[in-house]
């Protein structure tokens, strides 16, 4: 299973908007923007074309290009250091791409019930912290489990199957 890094965005649009990333600071003269990506889909997101919301509305990227793990972006409309210095700081979102069944979304597993394969229930997932290796769900206990012991999930539910004494003490 995948994970993905983006974030539901509250708010009463629909289509649910995911917060995908947010704009840095100005890069260079021409308008150009750093953009910290949390979408492991940078190059969809951001290609030629796409449209990313905003609290300020939509932006049309012109061209994105990575650069030191973040992402030079034009946007349109945006010509000069100045107009791109007024975009520090803003939330990008986008809709949900619906392509994969076996997805996992940060804001599905947030709330949902960890069970084991045998169905005794462990907790609530609190948080997701990132890590190298792997994803940890964090229960509200403190009990870490690393994402790739997940085999299974249902809305408000996750299934793990991990080694003994992963889910006891």
């Amino acid at each position: 299973m995948d994970r993905r890094g983006e974030t539901l965005i509250d708010g009463d649009s629909t289509p649910a908007l995911l917060e995908v990333g947010h704009i840095a600071k100005a890069h260079g003269i021409r308008g150009e923007v750093l953009v910290s990506m949390i979408s492991n889909r940078a190059e969809t997101r951001l290609a030629p074309g796409s449209v990313l919301s905003t609290p300020a509305g939509p932006m049309e990227v012109v061209t994105a290009r990575l650069h030191q793990g973040r992402w030079i972006v034009a946007f349109t409309g945006i010509s000069d250091r100045s107009s791109a210095e007024a975009l520090r700081g803003r939330r990008l979102s986008a809709p949900r791409i619906e392509d994969e069944a076996d997805t996992l979304w940060v804001h599905e597993l947030i709330g949902a019930e960890v069970f084991d394969v045998g169905g005794l229930s462990h907790g609530v997932v609190a948080a997701i912290e990132a890590q190298p290796a792997a994803d940890l769900l964090v229960l509200a206990s403190g009990r870490l489990v690393p994402l790739n012991f997940v085999v299974g999930s249902a809305p408000g539910r996750v299934v793990v199957d991990g080694p003994p004494g992963l889910l006891t003490d």
